[in-house]
């Protein structure tokens, strides 16, 4: 992934008369140790009537001297070069045994070689005063001089300087300022008195606009450009000679190309040579034009490439439309640490304290990027055997109509701040909450964790091992008991309100509340370290049969529903209600006091089982959401919530329960996955969306320094180890074009097993029966016949089909070794699964897809599964099945195979009306098979 770039520099020079010119000597060509790649060089020089001899000086340096034999009025001498502007690590060499540690001494034999390179110049103050100040206590060569280059750079400020010569040391140092030869002289000579060989570099420095700006500081050159330029160079035993260019504060790599260097300066100026006294007028032109670049992670394609895709694009989302098939897309990028590579919270641990930061960041930045008027809900999600608690999830929902779900992103607290919130601020809001929404609040109970489990604990430790010792084997168990210990047994935890929803009251008072009688007279928690909610002592609730349990059914995701009512008059009505409990004081010591007998409830059947916590925890108050059937209710019950933290100025964390799967709702999450970060993006229902919603994941993400890339210690240039799977869907799960044209999966599915290509050209390296996303065909060989069985039996798509037909045909076929559904290439455990109703939103999910480094990769990629879409929607895949056998990884993991095979895709969808170029995926091939050595 190479830039090629073509190098103008003319030079001329106009004299007030014709003159004799002596020998000249140019000194423009790159010296043989240059490591740029020069594919063609050549020099131009006029007059054209010359006699030029090519020699190279004592130092192997190459340089051309011209004879003129007649006058002239002009000199011109023009250099036309070709680079290729190959990558060089600038610490790619080694250094010997008796080099490693500065200061060391060159051996006799080298450093007789290396005298006129280690020639002294008798400092002046100034100078032996910065000689004497650099710290030569013994350290790693390499590091020294990384500290002696940044030194100079931060202390000799740059200037152009048109005059000829080069200031001395001790002028430069009094000065504080030079050009590049002035302190790259300085570095020369200061090294030589620090006992190191210097020479003095002259040559071309070539610096390209990057691709991406930098987080960290300056971002380079705005623009591609080339100069004259002027550096040092260092000689350390086993490296040879090294870089250094003091102007920059970096080490020389591919922009530095040497043209002459020498111990001195003089010998080492481009042009030299004698003529006739004259008055002189110097011109001259450098350019640096791109040629050829090859496809490369940063900049995968050309503007015009983009244009191409981003119109063909548009051209899918006009058909798409025409044939109605109400496609959306979303999908599951994954990042990761751009400053912790080596941490394992970034290589295998699911969960890490910066992971969850870093988290915290993102999404708070992708609400106000999506979703202006959502709210934040910090809840549990994966659990995985062997993880002492659920993952973390982070998720942001906001209403699909506009309107605002939280009105204050103020009100919603940073979980890394402390705000001072105590338990009786808990018991202050959970009680205005309950004035809000009028209930009773003589029903709010204070929890306490439960004192015999720890007092327990605590008499089983060793006598001489405290709860706070580090002795604890445990660290889970001590950090727990420690929290409990410093916090009192009988601190209370937090505050509980039984609260539900009475669906048949749609106005007046539609919440109620009730007693929750316990046998101990006070309300102790389970054991644990999950929120309040998650701990409550449930099962000490007066018993009834399960037959008499009030339903809890939450809505089919497939009906229909009317759009979402507004809250306004229901918010005043909650700040009314919460700023009436203003003046009431005292109300921890009466939640305190309260006491609810198991007599005290007549009817077990009638005690509500459902409630809404207060929990403080380090410093912020933690509002845990109850169960509600109705995504209407849950708005409600959070409008209520916001306007009490309005009231009382207590910006709140939102956990517990989710809100109910609504399509009315739309939502994105960030949550933990083994070495990366997930971001579960909204479904985006057109090209134009799939583009905002991509591009500006990627960007925000590298704000929060986040990336999409990882080196393997050989220099592999790899994804994030995670997936970047692509969910396919509709509006609606009714409107899902997988549940509408059963034919439509099928399609997908015998597709993508007669092309590998589209399994293994955008996968990772991790392929195979045992992977993340297995073929249908990786697992059992049997797999094929039962396929073409199902197949059969798929009704045509001019047929009415039931929604459930294609779940039954396909559930069990896609499925990996151990038939879990969920880790299929194709994936449809929430297509219409008949275990939940989370289960039956029309998805389809291809998860053979690896994390490309760069956003219009992955836009490629998703409007490569678009046109697929279309073309099946319009001519579905009948063709029969192609029983690859063992020939499928012999071919298909190498890559004359998927590059062949991909272009039989690209004919096809050419042959459908889609000007696809097969060119466009070079970026993923170069990324799936990159050339060794490069």
């Amino acid at each position: 992934m190479t830039i090629r770039v073509a190098l103008n520099h003319k030079t001329t020079y106009y004299y007030d008369r014709r003159i004799s010119l002596g020998p000249q000597i140019v000194r423009l060509r790159p010296a043989p140790h240059c490591r740029t790649p020069i594919h063609s060089y050549s020099l131009t020089v006029k007059p054209e009537k010359h006699f030029i001899n090519w020699q190279q000086d004592p130092h192997a340096n190459y340089q051309a001297r011209f004879v003129f034999p007649d006058k002239t009025k002009q000199l011109s001498v023009e250099v036309d070069l070709i680079a290729e502007m190959t990558v060089i690590n600038p610490f790619d060499f080694f250094v010997e045994e008796s080099g490693d540690q500065f200061p060391f001494q060159y051996d006799k034999a080298l450093r007789r070689d290396l005298l006129p390179f280690l020639e002294l110049t008798e400092p002046g103050p100034q100078w032996r005063s910065f000689i004497d100040s650099i710290d030569r206590t013994r350290r790693n060569t390499v590091d020294f001089l990384v500290d002696l280059n940044a030194r100079l750079q931060q202390e000799i400020r740059y200037e152009i300087r048109m005059e000829p010569g080069v200031q001395s040391a001790e002028e430069t140092l009094t000065l504080k300022r030079g050009s590049c030869r002035d302190t790259g002289w300085l570095l020369v000579q200061t090294l030589r008195h620090l006992g190191l060989a210097a020479r003095f570099v002259s040559g071309y420095l070539i610096q390209l606009t990057p691709d991406v700006k930098s987080l960290d500081g300056p971002s380079g050159a705005e623009y591609d450009f080339t100069d004259l330029h002027a550096w040092a160079e260092v000689f350390l035993p086993g490296a040879g000679w090294v870089g250094l260019d003091p102007t920059s504060g970096l080490f020389a790599g591919e922009g530095h190309i040497p043209l002459a260097c020498t111990p001195e300066p003089m010998s080492a100026a481009p042009i030299s040579g004698t003529l006739d006294e004259c008055e002189v007028e110097f011109d001259f032109a450098m350019t640096v034009t791109r040629i050829h670049e090859d496809p490369r992670v940063t900049r995968p394609y050309t503007d015009m490439q983009w244009e191409a895709i981003n119109r063909l694009g548009n051209e899918v989302d006009r058909r798409l439309k025409e044939e109605d098939v109400r496609l959306t897309m979303g999908g599951e990028p994954t990042f990761v640490s751009v400053d912790d590579m080596e941490g394992a919270e970034w290589n295998s641990a699911a969960v890490g304290p910066q992971k969850r930061r870093l988290s915290e960041v993102l999404i708070k930045r992708l609400r106000d990027a999506f979703a202006a008027g959502a709210f934040l809900h910090y809840g549990q999600g994966k659990w995985y055997p062997g993880e002492s608690l659920p993952r973390w999830a982070l998720g942001c929902y906001w209403r699909t109509d506009g309107l605002p779900v939280w009105h204050d992103a103020g009100l919603i607290a940073d979980i890394d701040r402390d705000y001072g919130l105590d338990a009786d601020a808990a018991a202050r809001f959970i009680h205005h909450l309950a004035k809000a929404l009028e209930v009773n609040d003589r029903y709010i109970v204070p929890a306490f964790e439960d004192i015999a489990h720890y007092l327990v604990k605590e008499q089983r430790l060793p006598v001489n091992v405290d709860p706070r010792d580090p002795k604890l084997r445990n660290p889970e168990d001590r950090a727990r008991m420690v929290s409990v210990f410093e916090r009192g047994l009988n601190a209370p935890v937090g505050f509980v309100m039984p609260l539900k929803r009475q669906w048949w009251q749609s106005q007046h008072r539609p919440w109620i509340s009730g007693p929750w009688p316990v046998r101990s007279g006070r309300m102790f928690l389970l054991p644990g370290d999950s929120p309040l909610g998650l701990r409550l002592p449930l099962d000490s609730l007066p018993y009834v049969p399960d037959s008499r349990l009030p339903p809890f059914q939450p809505r089919d995701p497939t009906i229909q529903r009317p759009p979402l009512p507004r809250f306004d008059d229901r918010r005043q009505d909650f700040l009314r209600g919460a700023e009436q409990a203003v003046g009431v004081q005292g109300i921890s010591e009466q939640l305190l006091s309260r006491v609810h007998s198991p007599d005290e409830v007549m009817d077990p059947g009638s005690v509500v089982r459902t409630a809404l916590c207060v929990e403080p925890r380090n410093g912020r108050l933690h509002v845990f959401m109850p169960p509600v059937e109705l995504l209407e209710d849950y708005l409600e019950l959070l409008a209520a919530v916001e306007c009490t933290a309005q009231t009382l100025k207590m910006p709140v964390v939102i956990e517990g329960y989710l809100p109910p799967q609504d399509d009315r709702l739309q939502c994105l999450k960030v949550t933990p996955d083994p070495g990366v970060i997930e971001v579960n993006t909204h479904p985006a229902s057109s090209w134009d969306e799939l583009v905002e919603t991509t591009t500006t994941l990627y960007e925000l993400a590298r704000q929060t320094r986040l990336g999409t890339e990882k080196f393997d210690l050989d220099g592999h240039h790899t994804g994030t180890g995670g997936g970047n799977h692509v969910v396919m869907g509709g509006p609606t799960p009714a409107d899902s074009p997988f549940l509408r044209r059963p034919d439509m999966l099928k399609s997908f599915v015998g597709y993508w097993l007669n092309h590998p290509s589209l399994s293994y050209l955008f996968s990772g390296r991790f392929v195979g029966p045992t992977s993340q996303a297995p073929r249908v065909d990786e697992g059992r060989r049997d797999a094929l016949y039962e396929l073409e069985l199902a197949f059969s039996q798929v009704p045509d798509r001019s047929q009415p089909s039931a929604p459930w037909l294609v779940d039954r045909l396909f559930r069990n076929l896609l499925i990996d070794l151990t038939g879990n559904t969920h880790r299929a290439e194709i994936c449809i455990d929430k297509l219409y699964s008949p275990d939940s109703t989370t289960g039956r939103l029309g998805l389809v999910e291809l998860r053979g897809f690896e994390m490309p480094p760069h956003a219009q990769m992955s836009l490629t990629q998703q409007l490569l599964i678009r046109a697929l879409a279309m073309k099946f929607w319009s001519t579905p895949f009948n063709e029969r099945l192609t029983d690859w056998g063992t020939s499928l990884h012999d071919r298909y993991l190498l890559p004359w195979f998927v590059w062949t095979d991909l272009g039989h895709v690209i004919e096809d969808l050419n042959a459908a009306g889609f000007a696809f170029e097969r060119s466009w995926f070079s970026p993923h091939f170069e990324f799936r098979f990159p050339m060794i050595g490069e």
